[in-house]
């Protein structure tokens, strides 16, 4: 259906519309239109997910520092399921928007209950570890004795319910591949609702409820997480929505599987290398105490605020670049790329701006421990100075995962944040003496290499010959 016939849509009319949810066909309408009505229900899907992070240490910070470390440690393990899941979903997004760009809406059932079913099967073992060993985890990666000793049931319910996890962001990913944002968007809504009720209760045992202090917030965020995947099964098997699982989908399809495998590989390592970088920063951060880890905890939870969101629009370029491409439009797909990428410069320009300005009373919010609001500071400040760069650069690798090129980004990933990022935190860090605020420098520079090396590899053009 082309929507370019009649007068165009006003803004506010095409706010509520992606909000509401859409038919259009992503293939035919304007580029500007079709970006906004598919990254406004993504940035809110992306604003919602790191509204779990805000909402747990907010509440774990009236525990203090030892409380704030745990939900820190925890977070760094949990960064390779996120990446895990991450990379996953890559590939599943890529393949189904490709099927949905070539008008297969059967083939497109079909790779997301493969995906499903892939997604089962990875978090078992996961759960099993998780339960097992997470009081030597948190130990490994410099935990204090209180950590270990009475944190470590945060960690347990966290990965050991982690096909919830999972599945949240792989089914996720199957909307958005088919153009179909709002829902994730509703599926995100419906699970903070219920862990922004849950979390003061179970943590601080308001009311009826008990007092379960930092395991708490594991309960009410696996409790909420929940209620969105039974969501999610809802409306995959209701038949209404861009993707309809029926009977005749439900088989193991070993090629179908496979193609996934190959795909998601390359994307999962990808995702692997970016977010174990964040894990061994945070065991860099560790030698300076649990304060330093709390700071840097609080401040990246602030950080990822605003980084989440910018996701969802480098996941709407990657839905657009997937359809076209999928429609025979290459440069249709380049277009989209690059005027997504002004707009994240714009959004995220702005917020990193806001965060130096206003870091000392947006801190002030979380803790009122001085050595640990400090560390945050220090971190919200340095670590924004990278912001207008990576702007662009996630943009355009989640474009070259969109058109199913994985192992550019996986390369860049490598160059970036283990070549650059981790050798120079480390040398800041400890032998030139800066302490943390030496790491947080660290990540701004390879933010803003991460993204000139994207942009050179982007306009080379190779990405519009892969296929999927």
């Amino acid at each position: 259906m082309s929507t370019q016939e009649g007068p165009a849509p006003s803004l506010w009319a095409s706010l509520k519309e992606a909000v509401r949810g859409t038919e259009q066909d992503f293939t035919e309408a304007p580029v500007g239109r079709a970006i906004l009505l598919l990254a406004v229900p993504m940035v809110l899907e992306m604003l919602m997910e790191s509204v779990f992070a805000i909402v747990d240490v907010f509440f774990v910070s009236r525990l203090g520092a030892e409380a704030i470390a745990t939900v820190g440690l925890t977070e760094s393990i949990l960064a390779l399921l996120y990446a895990l899941a991450m990379g996953l979903s890559i590939g599943a997004t890529a393949m189904i928007a490709r099927r949905t760009g070539e008008k297969d809406p059967d083939a497109a059932a079909r790779v997301a209950v493969q995906t499903i079913g892939l997604g089962v099967l990875v978090s078992l073992p996961i759960a099993v570890a998780g339960v097992v060993f997470a009081q030597p985890l948190l130990s490994l990666l410099g935990g204090s004795s209180w950590v270990v000793e009475h944190g470590y049931r945060y960690t347990q319910i966290l990965l050991g319910g982690n096909v919830i996890i999972l599945l949240l962001f792989l089914i996720n990913a199957i909307f958005r591949g088919v153009g179909d944002a709002a829902v994730s968007m509703r599926v995100l809504g419906l699970a903070n609702a219920l862990n922004i009720l849950l979390c003061p209760c179970l943590v601080l045992g308001l009311g009826p409820f008990p007092e379960l202090g930092v395991v708490g917030a594991a309960t009410a965020t696996t409790l909420g997480r929940g209620a969105g995947v039974c969501y999610q099964f809802y409306r995959l098997f209701r038949g209404t929505s861009r993707v309809a699982i029926r009977r005749q989908h439900l088989r193991f399809e070993p090629a179908t599987m496979l193609a996934m495998l190959r795909l998601s590989g390359s994307a999962t390592f990808q995702t692997l290398l970016g977010t174990a970088s964040w894990t061994l920063l945070v065991r860099i951060v560790a030698s300076a105490g649990s304060a330093a880890v709390a700071g840097y905890t609080i401040g990246m939870r602030i950080i990822l605020f605003a980084l989440l969101p910018s996701w969802g629009m480098s996941n709407a370029a990657a839905t657009l670049v997937g359809q076209n491409l999928g429609a025979r439009r290459p440069e249709r797909a380049e277009q989209a790329v690059w005027r997504a990428g002004f707009y994240n410069m714009v959004f995220l320009g702005s917020v990193g701006l806001g965060f130096i300005l206003f870091a000392e009373p947006l801190i002030a919010t979380f803790t009122q421990e001085p050595p640990v609001a400090a560390v945050a500071v220090r971190c919200l400040r340095v670590v924004s100075t990278g912001f207008l760069f990576y702007a662009y650069g996630m943009v355009l690798t989640q474009a070259l995962n969109g058109a199913g090129d994985t192992r550019t980004p996986t390369i860049l990933n490598l160059v970036c944040f283990w070549g650059i990022e981790l050798p120079l935190a480390w040398l800041l860090n400890g032998p030139l003496g800066l302490g943390p605020t030496g790491a947080f420098a660290a990540i701004a520079v390879a933010f803003s290499v991460f993204a000139l090396l994207s942009a050179w590899v982007f306009r080379l053009g190779r990405w519009k010959l892969h296929r999927v």
